[in-house]
């Protein structure tokens, strides 16, 4: 393993940010494994620092296939991870919306550049990222349909999804949809945490990245087979709103089979402790991904549920 850093910006009132980079391997760039770009992506830490250990051992097993260099960059924000923060402390803008970036632009600008410098040259990219909103999915790879996108490949994951969407505007903006257009393929994973750790779906996603190296030829590893991934699109995806605003309490976690009436979640008054709501399943599926807030606004959406397919 050799460990250096990546890309440096200079502190005017506190700490350099120092991306570190974690190599492991030698000869052509094969894969890199981006892990926390917002500051409150603590799951995403947690599995490339599980990834990295588990790297290590495999290193020094000599289990890299050779000519084969990994890549693994566990953190790329974490100066508003050290203060609890989603966003870049200063202005509050997100690293993940100004790839490819610009090396004399805004700070966000000229670390996204700094770290795209970097990461394109990889033949895969994997990242561990965030919703943007606040909740637990069923782990899952997704792609963006940019042309250049491969299902097949994002199967190999062994996940028990692979959801692919077409990129809005902003999204062009973002690593996995520049990774895609500078040749890389890039996929990103979803586990079912973000600001807290989830032991059994951070050691699913870390065994998913172990299998697809092992299969795309880069590591000899034995692991389970793992899943034989549905392929959905993200606006095959049923979306359930609430009609009113107070405290959450959700009945329903992802991966939970529902049928069309059952109660989902239901919806407090904050003063009187009286249900004011109950949220109920318009349709028979699974439970894809769940709002896991304490509150909620009305015409929120805290759930999308894969639909069966006679509906």
């Amino acid at each position: 393993m050799r460990k250096e850093i990546i890309y440096s910006l200079k502190g005017s009132y506190r700490d350099d940010l120092n991306v570190y980079g974690y190599h492991f391997g030698k000869g052509e760039p094969s894969a890199c494994v981006v892990g926390a770009i917002r500051g409150n992506e603590i799951q995403q830490l947690y599995v490339c620092s599980q990834l990295v250990k588990a790297l290590k051992e495999l290193e020094e097993k000599g289990a890299i296939v050779s000519n084969n260099e990994i890549l693994v960059i566990p953190s790329v924000n974490h100066s508003s991870m050290n203060i609890g923060k989603r966003f870049w402390t200063v202005d509050n803008s997100d690293i993940n919306r100004m790839f490819p970036g610009q090396a004399q632009g805004e700070t966000t600008q000229r670390i996204a550049a700094g770290v795209f410098d970097v990461v394109q040259k990889y033949s895969y990219g994997i990242q561990f990222t965030s919703f943007y909103m606040k909740g637990d999915f069923i782990p899952h790879v997704r792609m963006m349909e940019t042309g250049f996108q491969s299902a097949s490949l994002a199967n190999l994951f062994g996940l028990p999804y692979v959801v692919i969407r077409k990129p809005r505007p902003y999204d062009t903006a973002t690593l996995n949809y520049n990774w895609q257009i500078w040749d890389t393929n890039a996929f990103s994973l979803y586990t079912s945490a973000t600001d807290h750790i989830d032991e059994a779906s951070a050691r699913q996603a870390v065994a998913s990245v172990l299998r697809f190296l092992t299969r795309m030829g880069i590591l000899r590893y034995t692991s389970h087979s793992g899943y034989i991934a549905s392929v959905i699109r993200e606006e095959d995806l049923m979306s359930v709103k609430t009609d009113m605003a107070g405290i959450y309490k959700s009945m329903a976690a992802p991966g939970k089979e529902v049928r069309r009436g059952d109660v989902l979640a239901e919806i407090l008054d904050p003063y009187e402790g009286e249900i004011l709501s109950q949220i109920l399943s318009p349709t028979d599926g699974i439970i894809f991904f769940s709002h896991n807030a304490p509150l909620v606004m009305e015409g929120a959406v805290i759930f999308k549920i894969i639909r069966r397919l006679h509906e």
